[in-house]
């Protein structure tokens, strides 16, 4: 969103939806630029580092996290920042015309096409360590082994609710599908929903349907398979009970949020991008928990979000040396720390984390929905967005009235096709 959150809106902005690049095309451009080098020439001391930050807050903890680590390494280190649905789309047109910038943040999503068409350096090459990192961050930033991308913080989905709305009704927060649904039907009332979540036609709605087909055994190499299929089930039950809005189909997470905040739903599922927005409205007191699992005990499996850092493959191996020893620095445990504060995200190293958590307390679920979360690209990598747009259109038919196991047939039948020509 990110690109930090998943496809996340920042803070409220829509976003449109991302283009997805052929991997023939990425791989004729990156491979060109790869393999003739950096034809643009460039300052010795200046190093440039291209975002998705272009929303003021973080484009201003980026600026200054970057001004820390160019003095520390005796270079300047310059921003350029782009709508998050433009990166990839921009690296491309900068491949061709062989002026890549020396590092490249892309949503973690979208890397794995990059680095299938050979246009990464490994960070280990470079030098940077992945001791401190849980292994699922670690695949968060790999592709096929490799670890191209450094995360500074990840992100997942939870389940926030209204304090006052479930103390008013005598209500527990749920931990299972059954007690969540219970729960999302009493607290239904008025032009109140019991819960909200985001099933739009993008990646939001997806990044928010995967902690039920998670969760629930189901996987993504077999999309019409029964646990996927009783996902959706679930869903679908959810809305023929009245307790989601038949707008949910057209929700993002930023709507979500939207509704959230008017007092129109008692809980959501959502991320830690929208606490900032939620803080703004003093009177909602709201809580934050895992989001709830098919039976007690079961873990709750949450989808990775976020961005990495990557140093793209330039033909000048000195340059990429010294980015890979910037982004070590953006990347750091103290880095990472200080920027976690900021954005409510999770910090990716572990001690860094343990600190987070003991100085935002009331995000302590979402450390632990992140210890469990899985990246979105770890199992088909470059063909997860083939996926992703079938699954987008299986849940948007079924919430509209067609069943569950029909769309979901036609949905992987629909990514098989996609999907050939890559290797997943």
């Amino acid at each position: 969103m990110t690109a930090h959150p998943p496809v996340a809106a920042l803070r409220g902005r829509r976003r449109p939806r991302r283009a997805v690049t052929s991997f023939a095309a990425v791989s004729v451009l990156v491979s060109g630029a790869a393999l003739t080098g950096c034809a643009q020439e460039r300052d010795s001391d200046v190093y440039t580092v291209m975002n998705s930050s272009t929303d003021e807050s973080y484009h201003r903890w980026d600026a200054e996290a970057m001004a820390r680590c160019g003095t520390r390494l005796g270079v300047r280190i310059d921003q350029q920042s782009v709508p998050a649905a433009q990166v990839m789309t921009k690296a491309l047109r900068m491949a061709s015309s062989k002026s890549l910038p020396d590092i490249v943040q892309f949503d973690a999503s979208e890397m794995p096409t990059f680095a299938e068409a050979g246009g990464l350096v490994d960070l280990r090459a470079l030098g940077l360590a992945t001791d401190d990192i849980p292994q699922g961050i670690v695949d968060f930033g790999s592709y096929r082994g490799t670890y191209y991308g450094a995360a500074r913080s990840v992100n997942t989905l939870a389940l926030f609710y209204d304090k006052d709305a479930l103390e008013q009704a005598g209500l527990e927060v749920p931990a299972t599908w059954d007690e969540l649904r219970d729960t999302a039907k009493k607290l239904t009332e008025g032009k109140r929903y019991g819960l909200a979540l985001s099933a739009g036609g993008a990646e939001d709605g997806v990044f928010q349907f995967t902690p039920f087909m998670w969760s629930n055994g189901g996987d993504e190499t077999e999309l019409d398979g029964p646990r996927v299929v009783q996902a959706l089930d679930y869903w679908k039950a959810l809305l023929q009970d009245g307790s989601l809005s038949r707008s949910t189909v057209n929700w993002t997470q930023a709507d979500v949020n939207d509704q959230f905040m008017a007092g129109n739903a008692a809980m959501m599922i959502n991320g830690p991008w929208q606490v900032e927005t939620l803080n703004t409205d003093t009177s909602l007191h709201w809580g934050i928990a895992q989001i709830p699992v098919p039976q007690a005990g079961d873990a709750s499996v949450g989808p990775l979000g976020g961005a990495v850092l990557t140093v793209p493959r330039t033909g000048d191996t000195d340059r990429e040396q010294t980015a890979g020893r910037i982004v070590a620095c953006l990347a750091g445990e103290k880095e990472q720390l200080t920027y976690a504060l900021n954005s409510w995200m999770v910090p990716a190293n572990e001690k860094a984390a343990t600190v987070w958590r003991e100085r935002v307390p009331e995000l302590d679920a979402l450390a632990d929905q992140v210890a469990e979360a899985r990246s979105r690209t770890a199992q088909l990598g470059a063909g997860w967005p083939a996926v992703s747009l079938a699954l987008q259109s299986a849940f948007q038919s079924a919430l509209t009235g067609r069943s569950s196991e029909a769309a979901l047939k036609h949905a992987q039948q629909r990514a098989t096709s996609g999907n050939r020509g890559t290797r997943p």
